[in-house]
């Protein structure tokens, strides 16, 4: 014994450090449920996938959008990381060529990424404050690329988010189905951006006409 009291200081520094795992068990379960069924869940549902009361929940963030809030900041910042990376590349045409892919494997991964960049689910201003810290980066690896000769030079810097949303949209539809034919949009766009002649063998074979009518809601038997 040496005099002092042990209860004294443990007790709080035990309920932070139980605070803060209860907290990251909420964000990664948050990640795993928006990922897979999008962000019409609850806050409910998060707190029993990650195994932690619903007031234990409500009390680390409150609400949802605060949980989503910090999640999509978080994929902003490896986004900007991205960007970042692409501007070092060696070959600026691969620099933005992986850049597209990457932001579109994010988007394959993410359910509810794809909902807040796509819809008004979320929330507007998230978007338009990760318009501004991603848009500057991105600007550069596309003027890298076309100042190179590699990228076609009447590509406008708001093409891309058409792209991508068009891309995104791809994504959505055809999950059920095949999770990676995207890949293959994504090969056709890029061989359409490209300065260059260049056609690039397809990353993944196409779908077969019952894949595409299923799709598209067609049911062959009907027809």
């Amino acid at each position: 014994m040496d005099g002092t009291n042990p209860s004294a200081p443990r007790g709080p520094r035990r309920l932070r450090r139980d605070a803060e795992a209860n907290r990251q068990r909420t964000l990664q379960a948050a990640r795993e449920v928006f990922a897979d069924r999008g962000l019409g869940v609850n806050l409910d549902d998060i707190a029993r996938h990650a195994g932690v009361g619903v007031a234990t929940s409500y009390r680390l963030f409150g609400n949802k959008q605060a949980l989503i809030n910090e999640l999509f900041e978080a994929r902003v910042d490896a986004l900007v990381v991205v960007a970042e990376q692409a501007l070092t590349h060696d070959d600026p045409w691969e620099g933005f060529a992986g850049l597209a892919t990457t932001l579109l494997e994010m988007m394959a991964a993410d359910r509810g990424l794809r909902e807040v960049v796509f819809s008004e689910v979320g929330g507007r201003p998230l978007v338009a404050q990760a318009r501004r810290r991603l848009m500057p980066a991105i600007d550069a690896v596309m003027h890298r690329a076309q100042d190179a000769g590699r990228l076609r030079p009447d590509l406008a810097m708001t093409d891309l988010p058409l792209v991508f949303y068009m891309l995104s949209s791809v994504i959505q539809h055809t999950q059920p189905v095949s999770s990676a034919v995207w890949r293959r949009c994504l090969t056709i766009v890029l061989d359409g951006l490209h300065a260059g002649p260049r056609l690039t063998d397809m990353p993944v074979v196409a779908l077969t006409n019952a894949e595409e009518e299923q799709i598209a809601g067609v049911n062959p038997a009907s027809s």
